[in-house]
């Protein structure tokens, strides 16, 4: 069985709710119209398709479009060495569907992940709770209207009295600047954003020589 012979056994079984198979660099996705029925569906995709392997759970955020939240599903066959995707839409006033945890244990901590960094719920979730933030922090990082600089928040603990900006550090890329390189996080200094500061790096021969040079085609050099 193929990857598109797989799909179209999904659509045969669901109906209108499978979407018709796209296919993309040798990729098949379908879209799954109702996010409530998600766990019928890929109870059919593990015991009936052999899709034994949740691979991931990625979410996306049409910010400005409805509904705002894509959640995608990446499935393999570790038998059959198929592989498929599935994606299904959530409004952001609803912000939550079902938790396939039932379905792959795997499940539990992506969900978790998406549920800190964009504010998902997933109903019937084992253990519902911040993966990589601290419990009772307000924001939801990755959405995309979140600044890139970051918002004050109080950090919990003893080492922390006053408030403290989540501006990034070392994990997001700066905007601007005259390469990607100087954008790139692995060589950024911490206790600045400044982009005068990231011209200054660009023309550091050592942080070529201890990151290597940046991939793509890059600036083309004179001869």
């Amino acid at each position: 069985m193929t990857s598109l012979e797989a799909a179209k056994k999904l659509k045969a079984k669901f109906g209108d709710l499978i979407s018709e198979p796209l296919e993309f660099h040798g990729e098949i996705s379908v879209k799954i119209g109702d996010a409530e029925q998600i766990v019928e569906v890929f109870t059919y995709a593990k015991n009936d398709l052999d899709f034994n392997y949740l691979v991931d759970i990625s979410s996306l955020d049409n910010y400005g479009d409805d509904p705002r939240w894509t959640i995608v599903y990446h499935l393999r066959g570790m038998r059959n060495g198929c592989e498929l995707r599935l994606k299904t839409d959530v409004g952001e006033e609803k912000s939550k569907l079902p938790s396939i945890t039932s379905v792959w244990k795997t499940a539990n901590w992506h969900e978790r992940e998406i549920y800190d960094m964009m504010g998902i719920h997933f109903r019937g979730h084992p253990d519902l709770r911040r993966i990589l933030m601290w419990e009772g922090y307000p924001y939801f990082p990755l959405r995309k209207d979140f600044p890139l600089a970051g918002k004050p928040s109080e950090l919990p603990g003893i080492a922390f009295s006053k408030p403290s900006p989540m501006e990034g550090g070392p994990f997001v890329t700066v905007a601007g600047g005259n390469s990607a390189q100087s954008r790139e996080p692995r060589i950024r200094i911490p206790e600045t954003d400044s982009i005068e500061t990231m011209a200054r790096l660009e023309r550091r021969k050592e942080i070529q020589e201890a990151h290597g040079r940046p991939k793509g085609p890059g600036p083309i050099e004179k001869k």
